[in-house]
């Protein structure tokens, strides 16, 4: 939803940002004559047919159907609301999203008052911190200096099951917020209470910085559970999120490779020895949307586990997610660690060097994948080779199409014997041919002109004639020329966001997408034109419409004489030609 974000400014945004470099912050882009293009990030592909037009400031791919400006993309490929896409792309250019009516009109959508709370809380557990021996006692052993407690904003919950509640739920409006925090959890008896008490507190941000839920731990293995994560909320999916993932964007402009350990202290301790692309999931075995985050951030993940069982299956369940998501360009390593060490203890005792050899001689996917699927079975034998075969066919075929899935069907075939035969997906296949020209009516044909070169509604004078003209589409063409004279300079994104939450908006999408063809002087005459047929069809139309009437004898004075004047004007002079 827009909520109350001006239209105005929505205009400012677009005609500001870049979609070329948008998109290439996130997709590898080539230039292929006026355009970018790229295999499209949305669907599996070998050849490219995601085409980004820095002239229309819009994207679209051929082979799946997507589209649409900066904003949309942003919606789409880092899955935001509307107003979270508007905010991010602000950022990026120092602006300051307005809000009609005031920040108290904002819509409940906005949520900002839950993160100025969490925020709060944030800073009351951070306060708390310094008043606690145990936990300074507990920091200092376990190396964290003064400036890892701040970047990471760690915080104390003391004791006591209302030090929250006292501190931030002072009114019915702040417990409400509370509750759907996930910071305070209900007695059977229905009596509210602090849901972290006597733990170090982790807050965890969003992709924006913004504190979004806690991860607490205890101070002594005795006590259980051992870490306490907030619940599912509003604002916190845990199976999408990354501990530290903010940390790690702000301290690598471009990252080659992210790191994922297990626990919330192997992260900051990675992080404090001088190795910021750690980060860590929150409770939960690594999900498909982790893995697309995490690729998002680098082309390389490793997958950083204990060498035990638990850590075994918890890497499989990683390279099950990231199996469909490797696409070409993208590698996933594993690194498994000795018996009885973690990140935290093999830093201090390797140091940085050392840590990072040990990533850089992390086993590839690839490597582990044929390892862990023949490990108990007898590659000697034709039973043992059918057998992986069996195991590795349909994990393969999880792969999407490329380079990487073809070496690994090929390298099951030399280990095994076997032919790989996947079942391939036909429209990976699918030639993918650009539209040279789209057959279209008068009035879509002028409109698609028009989202072509908005500067044309300039030369349009007003009244529209072709107004008089029944047919689908006038009233909107008018209405996109209303909007192009108005905003001097305006481009076709930003004038097709304008029907955002409109039901037009997926056909002007649609139009726009669609390749115009012929230089900017030859659109141009095409399109004034289409509008000049489309007068004499809105005069035809008249004209047929009065004469039918009049065989009714219906007609009156005045419409006799319009019709008079339309029959006079039928048959005109030909053109001399040159």
């Amino acid at each position: 939803m827009r909520g109350l974000i001006p239209d105005s400014f929505i205009d400012e945004l677009l005609a500001r940002v870049d979609i070329v470099d948008v998109i290439e912050r996130r997709v590898p882009l080539k230039k292929a004559g006026r355009e970018w293009t790229a295999c499209c990030p949305f669907h599996n592909e070998r050849s490219p047919s995601f085409y980004v037009s820095p002239a229309k400031q819009f994207f679209h791919c051929f082979g799946c159907g997507v589209h649409g400006s900066a904003i949309k993309f942003l919606m789409d490929y880092d899955r935001l609301e509307f107003p979270d896409a508007v905010e991010e792309l602000a950022q990026t250019v120092g602006l300051t999203v307005p809000r009609e009516g005031g920040r108290e009109a904002a819509p409940r959508e906005d949520k900002t008052d839950l993160y100025a709370l969490l925020d709060a809380a944030a800073g009351w557990y951070e306060g708390e911190l310094p008043r606690s021996g145990d936990a300074q006692a507990y920091c200092k052993k376990r190396g964290l200096d003064a400036e890892t407690i701040r970047r990471f904003r760690l915080g104390w919950a003391p004791a006591g099951y209302d030090g929250v509640i006292k501190a931030l739920g002072n009114t019915p409006r702040r417990m409400e917020l509370l509750n759907e925090a996930g910071m305070v959890a209900s007695s059977e008896r229905g009596s509210k209470y602090d849901r972290f008490r006597e733990r170090l507190m982790f807050p965890i941000l969003d992709r924006r910085g913004r504190v979004i839920a806690f991860g607490g731990r205890v101070l002594s293995s005795e006590q259980s559970p051992k870490y306490l994560n907030s619940p599912e909320t509003p604002l916190f999916h845990k199976g999408r999120e990354l501990f530290a993932l903010w940390q790690v964007k702000q301290a690598n402009q471009s990252l080659a490779r992210i790191v994922v350990v297990e626990g919330y202290m192997d992260v900051i301790a990675l992080h404090q020895a001088g190795l910021p692309i750690a980060v860590a999931t929150l409770g939960t075995a690594t999900t498909p949307e982790h893995t697309e985050v995490l690729f998002r951030a680098a082309p390389d993940v490793v997958f950083c586990f204990d060498g035990d069982r638990a850590g075994r299956a918890a890497a499989w369940k990683a390279l099950e997610s990231a199996l469909p998501r490797l696409r070409d360009g993208r590698q996933a390593y594993f690194l498994f660690l000795p018996d009885g060490e973690d990140p935290d203890s093999l830093v201090r005792k390797e140091g940085k060097d050392g840590f990072e050899k040990r990533i850089r001689e992390a086993m590839p996917l690839s490597d582990y994948f044929f390892n862990e699927l023949s490990h108990d079975v007898d590659m000697a034998s034709l039973d043992g080779r059918a057998r992986l075969a069996e195991r590795a066919r349909p994990l393969i075929g999880k792969l999407p199409d490329g380079a990487f899935r073809d070496l690994m069907a090929q390298e099951l075939e030399k280990r095994s014997g076997a032919r790989a035969m996947l079942q391939a997906d036909p429209a990976a296949h699918r030639a993918v041919q650009r539209p040279t020209a789209v057959q279209r009516s008068l009035v879509r044909s002028a409109i698609s002109l028009l989202l072509a070169q908005p500067g044309l509604a300039d030369q349009v004078e007003k009244p529209y004639r072709f107004l008089r003209l029944d047919k689908p589409g006038v009233e909107l063409l008018a209405e996109l020329l209303d909007l192009a004279r108005a905003r001097p300079g305006i481009n076709p994104a930003m004038l097709v966001e304008h029907f955002a939450e409109r039901p037009e908006y997926p056909s002007l999408q649609k139009l726009m997408a669609a390749t115009v063809v012929g230089e900017a002087e030859a659109q141009a005459a095409e399109f004034f034109d289409a509008l000049q047929r489309m007068e004499d069809q809105a005069v035809t139309q008249r004209r047929d419409a009065l004469t039918a009437k009049s065989r009714e004898g219906a007609l009156d004075s005045a419409e006799k004489a319009e019709l008079r004047e339309l029959l006079a004007a039928r048959v005109r002079p030909p053109v001399a030609s040159a």
